[in-house]
């Protein structure tokens, strides 16, 4: 037997070695994924009157059937806004800021939460636009009204310095956060005294404390309600998504490390990454109890979260991902913003545009779908906040 030399041995053990390297860290590629331009009838989508008058309220319909739940109101006639607190100026005189209580009245009940929001003193010159953060995180911790404690979670002077208004409100003061509570309080009490199979869960009631928010914007002369973006963590990630896809009026939906039944596709193979069985186990009163049925059948769903994003279009989306959060599904996240894009092409915009998945510390914000790969864990920090001001400096908000 011919021996080989020291040099070719070296040679091919590179190589060998090279393609087990690549082997391991193939990406993964979305597998059967239901299309999102052919109606339930079977008809192709082909320009934006099909979309908007067929295929977006069949989508819509699809994930409050199928796994947001129905919402019995939008705005109800006894919504109402007073201040919570006099009219406060901050940071240094250079942002005003507001506290607001935002009411209503159903036929069982009554409730009302406070927001908080700190407008840029510019503003009196010209309405400014700005973003409205739902918290899903300790209030007190994350968006102090009187900046004691302040938290790259929601960075609000950053946002004033940079012109942008920043409103923020937490999530437990519409909904409770709790996996034993059965949707039986908070909005869900003003309603309905019973669970059904496709009732509201506590996503879509966040999302809905949004809109309210939204609503009081267009009431306040200060602010520029045809330009604001609301934005959202993990399941707060979750509800910023869905939000901007029922609720027209939002320009922007930020979404960051949203995963499982946010952002993330269902048809890819992600291991590491959590699970419509996972999350409807731990996580029950997030979702319409239909969404169960889902469980451990990813592939064999008609419908995935591309089509939710793409319900925002023809509006802006931007989707964030972490380098070392793989629960949340970074490929899957990326897969939907890539999928969707067809949305915003029939409007004759550009979605993604992106040659690939990014590296971590780079965005892809060259069309109507922004899409960057943060350095780091979960977490909502300054350096997303920025990716989301740029975008929407790109997008021209402040012009």
């Amino acid at each position: 037997m011919k021996r080989l030399s020291h040099t070719w041995v070296a040679r091919g053990c590179a190589i060998a070695c090279l393609a087990l390297v690549q082997g391991a860290v193939a990406a993964p590629e979305p597998k059967d994924v239901p299309p999102l331009m052919v109606t339930k009838a079977g008809v192709p989508v082909k320009d934006v009157a099909a979309w908007e008058k067929v295929r977006r309220a069949e989508l819509k319909e699809i994930f409050c059937e199928n796994e947001y739940g129905w919402r019995p109101v939008e705005r109800p006639d006894t919504l109402a806004f007073e201040l919570a607190e006099p009219d406060k100026v901050m940071m240094d005189g250079k942002a005003i800021r507001k506290r607001v209580r935002v009411s209503w009245k159903g036929p069982l009940a009554s409730q009302s939460f406070v927001f908080t929001a700190f407008i840029p003193v510019t503003a009196k010159a010209r309405p400014a636009p700005g973003f409205i953060l739902i918290c899903n995180r300790p209030a007190a911790a994350n968006i102090d009204p009187e900046r004691v404690n302040k938290s790259e979670f929601w960075p609000a002077e950053e946002i004033v310095a940079r012109g942008y208004a920043a409103l923020a409100f937490w999530n437990g003061d519409v909904a409770p956060d709790d996996p034993k509570g059965k949707c039986s309080k908070g909005v869900h009490a003003c309603w309905a005294k019973e669970r059904t199979a496709n009732s509201w869960g506590a996503l879509s009631a966040w999302a809905w404390g949004a809109s309210r928010v939204l609503d009081w914007v267009e009431t306040e002369p200060l602010l520029d309600a045809k330009h604001f973006g609301v934005v959202g963590h993990s399941r707060g990630g979750k509800t910023a998504l869905l939000a901007g896809a029922l609720d027209t009026r939002f320009a922007m939906a930020c979404v960051n490390d949203s995963g499982c039944s946010g952002a993330k596709l269902n048809h890819i193979q992600l291991p590491k990454s959590e699970s419509i069985d996972r999350i409807t186990k731990a996580f029950p009163h997030w979702f319409c109890l239909n969404y169960r049925e889902f469980a451990g059948k990813e592939f064999e769903m008609d419908f995935d979260q591309h089509m939710l994003v793409a319900l925002v279009a023809p509006r802006a989306v931007a989707i964030a991902s972490a380098s070392k959060d793989n629960w949340a599904g970074q490929r899957g996240e990326y897969a939907s913003a890539r999928l969707a894009s067809t949305a915003w092409e029939l409007y004759g915009k550009k979605g993604l545009v992106s040659s690939g998945f990014p590296k971590p510390g780079e965005a892809r914000q060259e069309g109507m779908v922004s899409y960057h790969f943060r350095p780091g864990i979960h977490n909502l920090t300054l350096h997303d906040w920025n990716r989301y001001m740029d975008f929407a400096d790109k997008l021209g908000w402040r012009e």
